[in-house]
């Protein structure tokens, strides 16, 4: 199994760069695992309390669960992969019944940062895309998928998102196999990945 870790800074494109990868490879043989299903289940907590949480702080991930999920899926097993509200600012307590397959892709923002899951990936990239632009796709995002309105959207960006990504996000570009700048000319970056995952499809 070709596990790939895909991280960047929040509204960098990194679904954009997973849709352009998954295009051109057959159907099925890749799977995708999404950090923000990995949230801490924080049901103990109500729910003025868990707005107040920082998200954008690795601690907010379940490491542990998300390490033990990629350790269970190279071992030939299925998993559940927790379902995650935005809106709730909690799990669902649904599961997604993910299967082993060839080629697992990991994205999420701070998959990098954590050095024991670092270790499981055969490919690293980071996407880079410059902070304005990431900040609009933010807002437009937040806005119109998760329901939050502009202030809001705005205060977090400033508060938490912005120093958590000067923190924790952008340093991990070192560990990155390879950058993609997230424009119209990140093309050959994207077949590079493309051209490595059917390799060992193959």
């Amino acid at each position: 199994m070709l596990i790939i870790g895909i991280a960047g800074g929040t509204g960098c494109g990194k679904t954009t760069v997973v849709n352009q990868i998954l295009t051109q490879l057959p159907e099925g043989e890749v799977g995708i695992i999404s950090q923000d299903s990995y949230y801490k289940d924080t049901s103990h907590l109500s729910y003025d309390e868990r707005i107040k949480i920082n998200f954008d702080h690795p601690r907010s991930i379940d490491f542990d669960l998300l390490e033990q999920h990629l350790k269970d899926l190279k071992a030939g097993e299925s998993i559940e992969q927790p379902v995650y509200s935005f809106v709730k600012h909690n799990r669902t307590g649904d599961t997604i019944k993910t299967k082993p397959r060839k080629v697992m892709i990991v994205e999420g923002i701070l998959i990098l940062t954590h050095p024991e899951l670092r270790e499981m990936f055969d490919i690293k990239i980071f996407v880079h895309a410059d902070s304005d632009e990431r900040l609009i796709r933010r807002l437009k995002r937040d806005i119109t998928e998760r329901g939050r309105d502009i202030d809001e959207v705005l205060a977090r960006y400033q508060n938490t998102l912005k120093p958590m990504h000067q923190q924790f996000i952008q340093p991990m570009m070192e560990y990155a196999d390879i950058i993609i700048p997230n424009n119209k000319y990140n093309t050959v970056a994207v077949d590079i990945v493309k051209t490595i995952i059917n390799e060992k499809l193959q």
